[in-house]
């Protein structure tokens, strides 16, 4: 029997990229959905045939107990979440629904129904906030600056409690930022290089933008979704730091994008005070000796491949809309070898 693993989240980045690596590896892959008026399955349209979704709500416990009852997972990856920064000041209280009680919701429901099935946890490097230290490791304190950031604390710690409490197999990725083709355009790296294909093609002047010297860890969500499959691969269970050991700026963020296009970023970009955030958070660097030493886990997409990657099929999907010729290829295989 294949193993068969449940993906709440899946129709977002790193679900789609998830339910294609898991798929690749011979499981049985059923993902969580949630009823709404509009269904958007353009991450994973390439890969439905091959999938089983379901209807249930981090929000609603019940449908989340007859959901696990009814799969019987082995695996549980917990993707789901309010996980625009943004937004969990305009809509606090909803971020922490879903990204914090969300996971003790999910928690619960495997405690109930079967605690031998081994259970992921999404954390977030936004945990870290105003830092005292660099690079950050699992050992470093955290000091949230969003109710986001807040939300994956709580989401975070309840995670360890169930672990240590109920004998769980849990474990959380502390993911530093995670980037791709398929990341959402409210996402600065997609809002840029959308933005560049669409000023190298005339449909766009200028690109509005906050702090420029904000510095983070950006990777592969290719590279990402591999280490949290290794996680619960392991013997035991724990928290693992994943990043590349690299940061960089915005600035230089929007100066890699803009030269994949032969353009002169200082022409086209302006700073928008109103997209600083209440309170920012300025440096983040991760660590991740931790899963290189345990999971033998290692990003094979650099920083300069990345942002290559997600120009060329941003370039690629506004020509296609030019020409009429569709959408754009969606998914890992159309990008994982570029």
């Amino acid at each position: 029997m294949p193993q068969k693993a449940l993906i709440t989240g899946i129709t977002g980045q790193d679900g789609a990229y998830l339910a294609e690596f898991l798929l690749g590896k011979g499981y049985e892959v059923h993902g969580m959905v949630r009823r709404a008026s509009t269904e958007n399955f353009e991450r994973i349209g390439h890969l439905r045939d091959r999938l089983t979704l379901h209807q249930a709500d981090l929000l609603d416990q019940l449908s989340i107990v007859n959901l696990l009852d009814g799969v019987q997972p082995d695996e549980v990856y917990n993707l789901a979440a309010q996980s625009f920064v943004p937004t969990s000041w305009l809509q606090p209280l909803l971020t922490g629904e879903f990204t914090a009680l969300g996971v003790t919701r999910m928690l619960e429901a495997v405690r109930l129904v079967n605690p031998k099935i081994r259970f992921y946890q999404a954390s977030s490097s936004e945990m870290f906030g105003a830092v005292d230290r660099e690079p950050q490791d699992e050992q470093t304190p955290f000091y949230p600056r969003s109710p986001y950031g807040v939300a994956k604390v709580y989401g975070h710690w309840i995670t360890i409690n169930y672990r240590e409490s109920y004998d769980i197999f849990a474990c959380s990725g502390i993911l530093f930022n995670h980037e791709s083709p398929l990341r959402g355009k409210e996402f600065v790296t997609r809002k840029v290089t959308d933005a560049v294909a669409r000023i190298k093609l005339g449909l766009q002047k200028k690109l509005l933008l906050g702090n420029l010297d904000a510095a983070r860890d950006w990777g592969f969500s290719g590279d990402y979704v591999r280490a949290m499959w290794l996680m619960l691969a392991q013997d035991e269970p724990d928290d693992y730091v994943i990043a590349t050991g690299r940061k960089h700026t915005v600035r230089q963020l929007v100066e890699t994008a803009f030269s994949c296009a032969g353009l002169d970023w200082e022409k086209y970009v302006e700073v928008d005070p109103a997209l600083i955030r209440p309170a920012e958070v300025h440096n983040l660097l991760g660590d991740a000796s931790r899963a290189r030493a345990k999971l033998s886990w290692e990003p094979e997409v650099s920083f300069e491949q990345l942002i290559l990657m997600m120009v060329e099929a941003d370039l690629d999907r506004v020509q296609r809309q030019l020409d009429g010729r569709g959408p754009e290829p969606a998914g890992y295989t159309a990008w994982q070898n570029k």
